[in-house]
């Protein structure tokens, strides 16, 4: 008798055990390590829709299960600009339009990689736009004004960014104040090149890594950047991932939004299918990775870009709308304010489902990650 009920107080203990095992292993599990954060500049629902349609393979925005909207006016303006717009990303705050990582009343709000310095988790910035330009600026740098790069590119030497690539030479090595900032980068680790991405195995044994590639902006992809973005994420992704470390890592498609501004669809596509390769880059390593959560975004959608019937004009001179071809048309030259689409995937991905104000796209990684 006391040998059964020996017995059954083993079996009880061992299927607790088991079962309390299999609930940190599902914690873990649902815990991600590393976060991709990818904004589509000026990128809203009919932007991602010509993908589906111009793109010649399947977008990887079909990759997605979860899907969410966010709600981006600014702390003053009813229609945000990029620099308000990635403040909220990044330090969760609503600031006024031109300001970098500052609150609306100008103090200095920490951003992601500024908190998450504590853990050494390792942080990376990439854009097709001056690294300088207002949404990868906000991720390092305090800024009353967008317009102050020279300043902006100084925070960037101060941070705690260990990878980062853009363009914008001039901010470093062309300054009023004739400091040269690319020796001060080298002089802090960095391996710093203007010439070209070069592989991971060349790379891999340095503890920082840049990239500047032209003066200010990069050219667009149909004028000769080619897949530039792609591979400086999937880059960008191995140095940060080289030691099996933790890490943040922010992608910008910066020039969808110089499309709409233009009022310009074939820019505006060449630029989103481009970004839509990024994101393939991204989610190829979080399927293989487990570990990985892949959020896409933007800050704001630019132009009142819609995908329109095209108008023809028939044999009787009346002009008709062609429901069977798609052309991009225009309502404005600047931003608007219509709700943007937030796309995720890996663990914590069902947490971005839903309405929400754009801030709370950084409460919900430091939740989801349980980063400090």
């Amino acid at each position: 008798m006391k040998l059964n009920i020996l017995a059954s107080y083993c079996f009880c203990f061992c299927f607790l055990a088991c079962d309390i095992s299999k609930e940190k292993s599902d914690i873990l599990t649902n815990t991600p390590k590393n976060v991709i954060l990818l904004i589509g500049d000026g990128t809203g629902l009919s932007q991602v829709s010509s993908a589906f349609y111009f793109k010649d393979t399947i977008p990887n925005y079909s990759r997605f299960k979860h899907v969410g909207l966010i709600k981006t006016s600014s702390s003053r303006q009813d229609i945000t600009d990029s620099a308000a717009g990635a403040t909220a990303f990044a330090s969760g705050v609503k600031t006024y339009n031109g300001a970098v990582g500052v609150a609306d009343d100008s103090t200095h709000v920490k951003s992601i990689t500024e908190l998450i310095i504590n853990d050494k988790i390792q942080s990376g910035i990439i854009s097709t736009s001056s690294i300088v330009h207002a949404t990868p600026a906000s991720f390092y740098a305090h800024a009353l004004s967008r317009s102050l790069y020279e300043d902006i590119a100084a925070d960037l030497v101060d941070s705690n960014i260990d990878f980062f690539a853009g363009g914008g030479t001039q901010f470093f090595n062309e300054r009023k104040d004739n400091l040269n900032l690319l020796d001060t980068l080298a002089s802090r680790k960095f391996k710093i090149d203007t010439t070209k991405l070069n592989s991971f195995l060349e790379v891999k044994s340095f503890s920082k890594l840049g990239y500047l590639f032209g003066k200010n902006h990069m050219p667009p992809v149909a004028n000769g950047r080619g897949d530039y973005l792609q591979k400086a994420t999937q880059l960008g992704i191995n140095f940060l991932n080289k030691d099996n470390s933790s890490f943040f890592l922010m992608v910008e498609g910066s020039q969808i939004d110089w499309g709409g501004h233009n009022n310009d669809s074939d820019y505006l596509i060449s630029e989103l299918i481009d970004f839509d390769d990024a994101i393939g880059a991204a989610l190829d390593f979080a399927e293989k990775d487990g570990n990985t959560l892949v959020i896409v975004t933007a800050d704001h959608e630019t132009g009142g870009f819609t995908l329109a019937a095209t108008k023809k004009i028939n044999d009787a001179g009346k002009s008709y709308n062609d429901y069977s071809e798609i052309m991009g048309v225009f309502s404005t030259g600047g931003h608007s304010a219509t709700l943007i689409p937030v796309f995720a995937f890996g663990p914590g991905a069902e947490s971005f489902s839903g309405i929400y104000e754009n801030s709370e796209i950084f409460q919900k990684i430091m939740e989801q990650t349980q980063w400090k």
